[in-house]
Formats: C-alpha cells, sequence, structure tokens
C-alpha cells in the first residue's frame, strides 16, 4: 500500500474541521483535527517527524501559534485560511487570478506577505473544495524552499541554536516528503507533481540567483566532502539533485557549476603554491551527480508502449 499524507489541521472555525474531513475522506489522507492549541502542540511533539502539512486558520491568535512553532524549530508546509473578511477575500481573489496568469506567463510569483514562511499556500474560505490539490501545491512549494528563506518577522527572539535546528529540520523534512512521493507516485507521478512555476527558468531574476548560489554552496560542500568519511554524504548528494529535478535543471547548469567551483579551487591552488592535478579526481563528484540526476530524468519521461 502507498503511503498516505499526513495532516494536522488546527482551525478556530466550528464548520470547517468536518467540511476538510469531508473533502480529505480519502485513501490519501490521514487527518488529525486539534480542538485546542494544547492538543496541537501535543500532537506536533509526538509526530512531528511524520508530518506532511498543517492546515491553520488566521483568526487573531496565528502569529503566537507560528512564533511557538518557530521556537520549537518546526518548519512544514502550510495552507492558511485567512480571515473572513472583504479585504483579505478581495485581495485572495485577486492573487489567485494573478498565479492563474502567472502560469500562462509561465512566471512565478513569491508571496511577499507570509505569516508562516514563504512557501505557504493562503487560500479564503471559498476555495475549500479545492484542498486536495492546495495541500499539494503547498508541498511542492516547501520542496524547493531553500535552507536559508526568509523567515517572517517573529516578535520571539529565535537563538542560533534553534535556528539551526530549524533549517536542520526543513532539510529533513524535504528529503522525507519528497521521498513519501517517490514511494507513492513512483518517478512518473513525482514529475508530473512538479510545480513549473517553481521551474529555474520561471522564477524571477533574484530568486534565480538566489537558488543557484545556493545549489552552488551546496555543491561545493559536496567536493570538499566527496572523498572523506562523511556519513551525509550520499544523503547531501540526494537532496541536491532533487532540488535539481524539481527546478528542472538541466544536466549541462549542472556541469557548468562543477566547472566554476573547479576554476576557483585551482586559482587558490596556485596562489598557494600547491599541485592542482588532484582536482582531475573531482571528476568523480561531476559523474555521480550527473548519473542521478540523468537516472531521474530518465525514470519520469513517459514510456511508449
Amino acid at each position: 500500500m502507498h503511503p498516505q499524507l499526513t495532516l494536522c489541521a488546527f482551525v478556530s472555525s466550528e464548520s470547517l474541521p468536518q467540511s476538510l474531513s469531508w473533502f480529505l475522506s480519502s485513501e490519501r489522507f490521514i487527518v488529525h483535527t486539534a480542538d485546542s492549541e494544547s492538543e496541537f502542540f501535543v500532537f506536533l511533539e509526538e509526530h512531528r517527524q511524520q508530518l506532511d502539512c498543517l492546515i491553520l486558520q488566521d483568526d487573531g491568535s496565528l502569529p503566537a501559534t507560528i512564533n511557538h512553532l518557530y521556537e520549537q524549530g518546526i518548519l512544514l508546509p502550510v495552507v492558511i485560511f485567512l480571515k473572513e473578511s472583504e479585504a483579505i477575500s478581495t485581495f485572495v481573489a485577486t492573487n489567485r487570478q494573478s498565479d492563474k496568469e502567472n502560469i500562462t506567463n509561465g512566471a512565478f510569483s513569491e508571496n511577499l506577505h507570509y505569516l508562516f514562511h514563504s512557501a505557504e499556500v493562503q487560500v479564503g474560505i471559498s476555495q475549500l473544495p479545492e484542498i486536495a490539490n492546495l495541500i499539494g501545491q503547498a508541498i511542492a512549494r516547501f520542496l524547493y524552499l531553500s535552507p536559508f528563506c526568509s523567515l517572517s518577522n517573529q516578535s520571539t527572539t529565535v537563538d542560533w541554536s534553534t535556528e539551526l535546528t530549524q533549517r536542520n529540520f526543513l532539510m529533513h523534512q524535504q528529503r522525507r516528503l519528497s521521498e513519501k512521493l517517490q514511494e507513492r507516485l513512483g518517478y512518473l507521478g513525482v514529475y508530473y507533481k512538479r510545480n513549473p512555476q517553481l521551474f529555474l527558468r520561471h522564477l524571477p531574476s533574484v530568486e534565480k540567483d538566489k537558488f543557484l548560489k545556493n545549489l552552488k554552496s551546496e555543491y561545493c560542500q559536496i567536493l570538499l566532502k566527496y572523498f572523506s568519511e562523511d556519513p551525509g554524504l550520499n544523503q547531501k548528494i540526494d537532496c541536491l539533485v532533487d532540488k535539481a529535478f524539481f527546478a528542472d535543471i538541466s544536466v549541462s547548469k549542472i556541469v557548468e557549476i562543477h566547472m566554476e567551483l573547479i576554476d576557483e579551487f585551482s586559482k587558490q591552488l596556485k596562489l598557494e603554491g600547491r599541485n592542482e592535478s588532484i582536482l582531475l579526481d573531482y571528476r568523480l563528484t561531476l559523474i555521480d551527480i550527473i548519473a542521478h540526476l540523468g537516472e531521474m530524468y530518465r525514470r519520469s519521461i513517459p514510456r511508449e508502449f
């Protein structure tokens, strides 16, 4: 049996939990609804490693809830039902229309007014019938979210150790969700679940530069540790390949990043008066990563029978 997606809903509306259960009543989801804030946090603490997505409602107390999530180092895909007011409803309707236009134009509009993190999906109650697709959208955005992403301005000060825990938890959750989607849907299913809005070629220039900078940084860390006995090296390679796959990065771009780093290493070795021939060994790193990425693309292409 394919794995289900585990959801936790914490909403203030009395009718919303029943409606969520109705629209999510399928073999695809396991839905837990928390009746109180204390129950919500207890459930999170007990199931934080298994949760796939949160469903929250902005009723005025949401900032305090989010601050607590920050303090616990918890970062998950999330769908947020906004306050029911004419202004918000208008914003949501406009935002939805803008998203449709952006998809048509091959562009991606980043959510600049986020409450939890920049990959959240904000909706109105009128969009409740679309909740299954919105959850998929939230997970797709979350898989792209950089570990160095900017978080919402929280009133609670988070120390460095907590922030580091949060970043590590984010990367762990991204990998776990990616693996779950692959196991549930197969590579072909993951391919069709990718969000074209998040493809590198569709991102605004600022976001594109930021993504490539982070990807290059991760690749650099892999190069530096490739011939070491780092037990987490394979996971780092898989994580980088997953991000490249979901962003539709070409193999030639990976080669370009590799050559840029090797050139930088070569210049540094020359400055230190050291032999740069050792850099030839790092061709194995490039072959390794290209093999992983190429296999993902190969297995995701529909076959003709």
